[in-house]
């Protein structure tokens, strides 16, 4: 499963129902798993978000469904990005391009 990141900020409707029923967050964590994700970690933050989520999904597809189902509440503004974890992008950096050669940082450089 991918990794997503997804910073949301409540909108005035979302603060209102949030503060009358706190319990929204969980209930809103298990829709995001009945259409085929999981919520990895949640946070309230301060500053420009109200809410940082490490979510795993399938695909871009489920992922996006999700953001569209969520905003279309009217609640929340979504901002998501695909993350990945720290050892893939060593690695991915560490493995040439296909069809290309590595060459030294010094190579070509005149002196």
């Amino acid at each position: 499963m991918a990794s997503y990141i997804m910073l949301s900020t409540l909108t005035d409707e979302g603060r209102k129902t949030l503060k009358e029923r706190p319990d929204r967050l969980q209930a809103v964590n298990k829709e995001v798993e009945a259409m085929g994700a999981r919520v990895r970690a949640q946070y309230a933050v301060l500053g420009s978000y109200d809410f940082v989520n490490v979510i795993d999904a399938p695909s871009n597809e489920v992922m996006a469904r999700i953001v569209m189902e969520l905003g279309a509440r009217g609640t929340i503004k979504v901002t998501t990005m695909p993350a990945m974890p720290i050892d893939e992008f060593v690695e991915m950096l560490s493995t040439p391009l296909e069809g290309s050669t590595k060459s030294s940082p010094d190579e070509g450089a005149s002196g």
